[in-house]
């Protein structure tokens, strides 16, 4: 919600008004200076954590008693009618009255694909604009991987889904999550019972909620219509019937058999040897854009940890040739405790992302394999899938 400041108002006056954070406050309006300090008279303010709607007065009501009513100052609703004379307000005429956002914008609980994905990045941005939306590079038919930042500490942690185009589930998740971590921060409300304002302080968490958006949109929508794409995956796919069983980018090649940890053993030892609906790990490693932005982006945050969410199995992996940290096994530890997901520390797998990171980095990184079943897993097991998974968000925030 945007409103236009008054005469005296400052970030931390409306931090009073609103009930929300005042970090939230500055972070939605980083241009500000100062939280304390008298606003511009007409700049105008985003309210993170709010949007408003039409009010038609009744006959018995009064602006005292419309904001009781909702909850809130009677000057909230002054200041976000400041085009009206309120001298000569009556029955019958439309005033905005603010509303805080209670509920998700995210739906995770149909087919999540990449328009759905875009859709509800935009929205989260609009109600939530202390998160900062970016893209780290494009996919090979040209559709921006977002990138979403939110938090203040020094903690730098990273989540990504859908490295794997039949795992799309794991996007609805992770943008769920997200979801409730942002409708927490500005309500004051806990997470699991956890306060979730002290996180934000005192971690900065990045998210690629869909690394491979061509392979999702593919297993959801069916072969594109552009060339020669289409063309393309209709001759990877040969016989097959559908495309439920495709985990590659859209040029068949495996993303999370494409990094350069032990990537020669993977090539070998694999039976796939031209592009492949899965497993097919490349000709060299990291030659697909999707790949190159992950570990791009990598190299240049410097993260103290990664997790990395796939399905199925309800496990994670976290150890890598003997090379990962000794904090991670604690780390493992709590993520088995809050999840009841089986730790396992090494498994017979090569040229992951989360291989490469701590062959790379040295620090902890994770894989998660959410659920269980055949992929793609039904969305009759979300619900399970994400109470599990967000004892471990939360355990990745404050460990």
């Amino acid at each position: 919600m945007k409103v236009f400041a008054r005469r005296g108002d400052s970030l931390w006056y409306y931090s009073q008004l609103f009930g929300l954070p005042l970090q939230l406050l500055c972070d939605s309006n980083p241009e500000i200076p100062s939280g304390s300090e008298p606003l511009k008279i007409g700049k105008e303010i985003a309210i993170p954590g709010f949007t408003h709607r039409d009010h038609k007065i009744l006959k018995v009501e009064t602006i005292q008693t419309i904001a009781q009513k909702l909850n809130f100052s009677a000057d909230c609703i002054l200041l976000v009618n400041q085009d009206k004379d309120f001298a000569q307000i009556k029955a019958g005429d439309v005033l905005q009255v603010p509303i805080r956002k209670t509920r998700n914008i995210v739906n995770p609980k149909k087919p999540y694909d990449y328009d759905t994905l875009v859709k509800d990045i935009d929205r989260l941005k609009e109600i939530y604009p202390f998160i900062q939306c970016t893209s780290i590079g494009q996919s090979v038919m040209g559709k921006s991987l977002h990138h979403i930042r939110l938090g203040k500490g020094k903690k730098k942690i990273h989540w990504n889904g859908s490295f794997h185009a039949n795992e799309w589930i794991t996007s609805a998740v992770i943008m769920n999550l997200i979801n409730d971590y942002l409708r927490c921060l500005t309500n004051f409300t806990p997470l699991r019972g956890i306060p979730c304002i002290p996180l934000y302080d005192q971690a900065e968490l990045s998210i690629v909620p869909m690394v491979n958006p061509d392979g999702v949109d593919l297993v959801l929508n069916g072969p594109p219509s552009e060339t020669p794409f289409k063309k393309l995956v209709e001759n990877i796919n040969q016989d097959r019937l559908d495309y439920l069983g495709w985990k590659a980018n859209i040029r068949g090649i495996d993303l999370n058999k494409h990094f350069p940890a032990n990537w020669k053993i993977e090539k070998t030892r694999k039976e796939e040897k031209v592009p492949s609906p899965r497993d097919y790990p490349g000709d060299l490693p990291l030659t697909e854009p999707e790949a190159l932005a992950m570990a791009g982006l990598a190299d240049k945050e410097n993260f103290d940890k990664v997790i990395a969410v796939h399905t199925q199995g309800e496990e994670f992996y976290w150890g890598y040739e003997g090379l990962e940290p000794v904090e991670s096994e604690a780390i493992a530890e709590e993520f088995e405790r809050v999840s009841t997901y089986k730790s396992v520390r090494y498994v017979d797998s090569h040229a992951g992302f989360k291989d490469w990171f701590i062959q790379e980095y040295k620090k902890p990184g994770f894989t998660l394999e959410l659920g269980k079943g055949i992929n793609p897993l039904p969305l009759s097991q979300y619900d399970t899938i994400y109470q599990k998974t967000l004892g471990i968000f939360l355990a990745s925030l404050y460990l």
